[in-house]
Formats: structure tokens, sequence, C-alpha cells
């Protein structure tokens, strides 16, 4: 016990676990802003290449698409190389990247650069990491924890846009890609200062844990042997299927087609990436709220109210749209409460049923579902727009997808907790086969 802080001979009044929890938070906030950057860009770089919106949206597509398939393999990187190497190296990637797409002129350094590149470093960063750090760093509140993160992951994504859409409108479109590459910049000497990979590192337990535990933890699934075990359990399908949705709903969608959807009907760019910074406060507020209630409640139940409220929110987009800013208004708190809402209960039902060892890499999968819904709603909502003329049949669709996800939830919550033990269990036996 000679690591617990309420050992040594000068006790911690903040344990590390927390310093590490707001790097990571810092992290995936500005991470996630650059992730979501070409909302900003969209207009502008139509106007001075004449890119169509399709062709745009299919590099957003893209980056979107790696953001989540690099994510479980993220997961085995950082058990191997550690969180601090790995995000270090993600960060700079991101910075030079960004850095140059000042200089470039055609689609396909669009395409190589954000699409790419930004995919790529972002996807390190994505929500796996909320998920490792909450689970190596924290025994108790890990929920509450998790709700935190997860929420910045999201927020980043919405809450600097006015600031990009303000340097956009004045100094034109490069000016947010110095800023970006900027920030990128400062995070990494944040994370080279501060991150640590476990609380072993510093003769630490995690938070909430009172004494050495003797057993070693089981050793986690490699991704792609994680993702055949979990592909054959239903339970997997569920929450991988609904956090598909939940991706075309949110950053797919909104995060990345509202800026132009509000210029359709004359709202200025500024003034739509401040309906998005809202969404973005809100969304800190509900994030946090949802995670604190997952560790009190069943997370099925939560994620029926969840995707119900999105649902609706969505079919009510189009109408708020034509109509004054007060309903934008009142969309963006509704929806910002809900934007990712769903990750602590999902985190929680995959640990239940996949074992807490396995938690990290097979919720990488389900969350590379997550922005491989992102990237189909990314490409599909670009392409309606293109050749119908507006987004009433996006919102329309996913609107009514998020209500029809929360009600099946009410037809699979049973199967779910019935299946956790089973699958956990014979995801433990496959583990301890191979190192026989």
């Amino acid at each position: 016990m000679q690591g617990h802080p309420s050992t040594n001979g000068t006790k911690r009044r903040i344990h590390y676990a927390w310093v590490v929890a707001c790097v990571t938070f810092v992290v995936l906030l500005v991470t996630a802003g650059i992730r979501a950057t070409p909302g900003v860009l969209m207009v502008p770089l139509e106007s001075e290449f004449g890119w169509s919106n399709a062709s745009i949206s299919g590099a957003i597509a893209v980056n979107i698409a790696l953001f989540g398939l690099i994510g479980p393999f993220a997961a085995s990187w950082m058990d191997r190389f550690g969180v601090r190497r790995m995000v270090l190296c993600a960060l700079a990637l991101l910075a030079v990247a960004v850095g140059l797409t000042t200089q470039m002129h055609s689609l396909w350094q669009l395409m190589s650069l954000w699409g790419i590149c930004v995919g790529s470093g972002t996807g390190v960063t994505a929500m796996v990491l909320a998920a490792v750090v909450a689970s190596r760093w924290f025994e108790t509140h890990r929920g509450l924890v998790l709700g935190i993160l997860s929420a910045a992951n999201a927020t980043g994504q919405l809450l600097f846009l006015p600031t990009l859409a303000s340097s956009a409108e004045a100094h034109g479109w490069r000016s947010v890609s110095v800023l970006v590459a900027s920030a990128a910049l400062l995070v990494f000497v944040l994370v080279l200062a501060l991150m640590r990979d476990e609380p072993s590192d510093i003769g630490l337990l995690p938070f909430g844990q009172t004494q050495q535990r003797d057993e070693k933890a089981p050793a986690s699934l490699r991704p792609m042997t994680a993702l055949k075990q979990a592909s054959r359990s239903p339970a997997f399908w569920v929450l991988a299927g609904s956090f598909f949705i939940c991706g075309a709903s949110t950053s797919g969608l909104i995060g990345t087609h509202l800026i132009p959807a509000c210029h359709d009907y004359g709202i200025s760019e500024v003034h739509a990436a401040g309906l998005l910074a809202m969404m973005g406060v809100f969304d800190i507020l509900g994030t946090t709220l949802s995670g604190w209630l997952t560790d009190r409640f069943q997370s099925q139940y939560l994620l029926v109210a969840y995707y119900l409220l999105r649902g609706m929110s969505l079919l009510f987009l189009p109408y708020a749209l034509a109509h004054d800013q007060g309903h934008l208004s009142w969309f963006a708190i509704f929806y910002g409460l809900d934007w990712v809402a769903t990750v602590p209960p999902t985190v929680k039902l995959a640990t239940e049923c996949f074992g807490r060892e396995n938690a990290g890499v097979i919720y990488g999968w389900i969350a590379a579902a997550h922005q491989l819904g992102a990237s189909l709603a990314a490409g599909g909502a670009g392409f309606i727009r293109t050749y119908t003329g507006h987004y009433q049949s996006a919102f329309w669709i996913s609107g009514a997808v998020c209500s029809l996800t929360g009600i099946a939830f009410l037809f699979t919550s049973k199967q779910l907790r019935e299946r956790a033990f089973l699958e956990n269990s014979r995801l433990a036996l496959d583990v301890a086969l191979r190192k026989v």
C-alpha cells in the first residue's frame, strides 16, 4: 500500500487522477474543435475554389470515418506504447497537417490533409481516450468522469466555432487553420508536462481504490480478436447499431451541416456557429448529468429517453429554420442537452457485457460504428443538399430513425441485462485459453 496517497508521509489534497482528467478534458476539447473546423470552412472553400458541397462533404466523411476506425487500434496502441506517447504523436500530426492546409489549392489536398491526416490524428484522441483514462485512473466516480470527458469531446466541436467563424469572416479561412494548428501545439506542451500513463507510474492507486490488488489484471483482447469475439454477441450489435445512429445524428449531420443549412435561410455563419456553441454549453450540462444518472439508474432506460428526445428535436429543426431565431434557440438548448448524453450509459453497458479489461478496445469498435454513422450522414446530407437544394429530408430522416432507436431499446433492455454475465465470462475464458 505504499503508493496510496493516504499512506504517504505527505497527504495529497488532490489526487493526481483529477490532474490527468483535466489534461484529458483539454485534449479532447481542442482536438474535437479541430475535427469540427471544416464545418466553418465549407462555405468559404465553396466560394474560393468552386468545390461543391458534396465534394467537401466527402473529405469530411473520410475524416470522420478514420476518426472512428483508428479508435480500436488506438486503445491497443495505448496499452503497448503508453497513453502519453500516443497523444503526443497525434497532436504533432494534427499541428503539421492543419498548418499545411493554408497552402492547399486542390481538392486532393483537402482530402489528404483534412480527410486522412486530421482524421487519423483525432482518431487517437477519440472517445476511446476518455474510456481508457476513466478506467485506469478512477475506481469510483467513473461514470461522472466519463460523462465530463465525453462532454469535452463533443463540446469542442461546438464551443470554438463562433471564434473560428468570426476569424474566417474577418481575416479569411486560412487564419482559422493557423489558430487551430497553434492550439494543437499548446496542448502538446500541456500533455508533455502533465500527462502520465497510469497511477502506478507515480506510486498511486486509482482514485477510490483503497488497497493494492495482488491479482494481475487480465490481458485485454487485441483489436481484431475483440471485434471477432464481440460480433458474435447480439449485445454488441445493439450497442454498435444504436451508436451508429447516434453519430449520424450528431457530428455527421448537425456538427457538419447546421452552419450551411442556416446559410440557406439567410442566417450568418457567425450566428449559426453561436447556436452550435450554445449546444456545446448545454452539452456539458447534459452529458455530465448523464454520467451522474448512469451511476444510479439502468442504462437502457436512459437511452430510451435520450434517443426519443433527439428524434423529436431533429423533426422540429426544419420548422425552426423556416421561422424565427427564437425557435432555433430552443432547438439548440434541447438538442445540446442530448448531444452525447448517450456515451456514459453505452460505455457502462459495454463494460458490463464484455468486462472491464476489454471495455476500451470493444468500446473502440462501438465508437467506430458511431463515426461510420457520422461519416455516412456527413456525405449523405451533402448529397441531399446538392441534388435537392435543401436539408429538410436529411433532418426528417435522422429524426425518425432516432425516435425508432429509442423505442427499440424498450425491447432490448432485458436481453442486454441477461447477457451481461454470459458475454463477460465467455470473453474471459477466451483470453485465458490464449494464454495457455
